[in-house]
């Protein structure tokens, strides 16, 4: 069946070193990953971005690749053809305050702060402007962390897992408990009308790897960090990283799907 839709991360998937379209892992230069775009274009294939990144952000990556939606915040929102719609529940943005500045009051930011000092940070500068996820970075485990939270009553909110970002350390997202990737792919998938085996997941990290349950194929680059994905034989692994590996992927789903 023929590809309809790509669904890719960002940073450590499409982009390349110093989150460069044109670089690769190790920061050589590279037209890979536009080539890629540019043969979804070809073959009439949707390209939609699924980001950690701000709304502002992400809309310009997808303005520059010529494409009408995209997923920001971890699949708190999305926006498909100018529309906006937030993925979070019964946290909605009112009177004026954002979703996260009521994910601040209800005191789960500053309880993980305060219990991971010294192992968990704001992801400055990143972690500013931002309408739903509280951003950090650091190195703990994010299933304790949600343990940590439900104890302390904050079973609407969870803690998610993006990607290692540098020197080890990864990203993580305090998002509301029902947004995720996959939730807003196949709210995308959806509003479409794009059926589960016509569309490709690609992504780095354990977030992204949940997209493997609602589309046909996933695609972990080289450089991902979570743990093999042999149990789910929708998913595969790439020999390249980062850009390179995207356009491994993109290539092989397009010509296989023939």
């Amino acid at each position: 069946m023929a590809i309809r839709c790509v669904y890719t991360d960002l940073d450590g998937t499409l982009l390349g070193k110093g989150a460069s379209l044109f670089r690769t892992a190790e920061g050589d230069f590279t037209l890979l990953a536009a080539r890629a775009l540019e043969a979804c274009h070809r073959a009439g294939v949707e390209v939609v971005i699924k980001s950690g990144r701000r709304r502002a952000q992400v809309m310009e990556d997808a303005r520059l690749m010529g494409q009408s939606a995209y997923i920001f915040e971890v699949g708190s929102g999305m926006v498909i053809d100018g529309e906006l719609t937030f993925l979070t529940g019964d946290l909605q943005p009112r009177e004026g305050q954002t979703i996260h500045a009521q994910i601040d009051e209800l005191g789960a930011p500053a309880l993980l702060l305060e219990r991971y000092a010294g192992r968990l940070e704001p992801h400055s500068p990143w972690h500013e402007h931002r309408e739903v996820s509280h951003l950090y970075r650091g190195l703990i485990d994010v299933d304790e962390a949600n343990e940590l939270l439900a104890a302390e009553g904050h079973t609407a909110l969870r803690l998610v897992d993006n990607g290692e970002i540098e020197d080890g350390l990864h990203a993580f997202h305090l998002i509301p408990a029902v947004s995720s990737k996959s939730g807003a792919v196949a709210a995308h998938m959806r509003a479409r009308g794009y059926a589960g085996e016509e569309c490709v997941g690609v992504g780095d990290s354990r977030e992204d790897l949940e997209v493997a349950e609602v589309v046909g194929r996933f695609f972990l680059v080289a450089n991902a960090t979570v743990a093999d994905s042999s149990a789910n034989p929708g998913v595969e692994r790439t020999e390249a990283a980062m850009s390179e590996g995207f356009y491994e992927a993109v290539m092989r789903a397009i010509a296989e799907s023939r």
